[in-house]
């Protein structure tokens, strides 16, 4: 399926209404690190096809979601699970950190 775009329309319907844990890169296309994480992003959605949902929100677009969950530095990524905020990462990390991330969630 891929990494999905959000904004504000979708956001409550695609994240917060959705059953399967939804992750969300909060980015901008002049946002350097947030161009080095996308292909893991990317990757991660293929990894996890059919058990967890990858969005990104373009924060220069949606800047209401990014101050509803108080996102100040992109990229940030935030993992919801029943619609509510699990965890937040800041920065262009490692696959390997978001997996664990995912995986904490998927054995819950």
């Amino acid at each position: 399926m891929g990494v999905l775009v959000v904004n504000d329309a979708s956001w409550d319907n695609m994240v917060i209404g959705c059953e399967t844990p939804v992750l969300v890169e909060f980015w901008a296309p002049w946002c350097g690190p947030c161009r080095m994480i996308a292909p893991v992003i990317d990757e991660l959605a293929k990894d996890y096809a059919g058990k967890i949902i990858c969005c990104k929100v373009n924060t220069d677009d949606c800047p209401n979601i990014a101050s509803k969950y108080g996102i100040r530095s992109i990229p940030t990524v935030l993992l919801f699970k029943d619609g509510d905020k699990k965890e937040s990462v800041i920065g262009a990390v490692p696959k390997s950190t978001l997996s664990g991330i995912i995986d904490k969630y998927l054995e819950m």
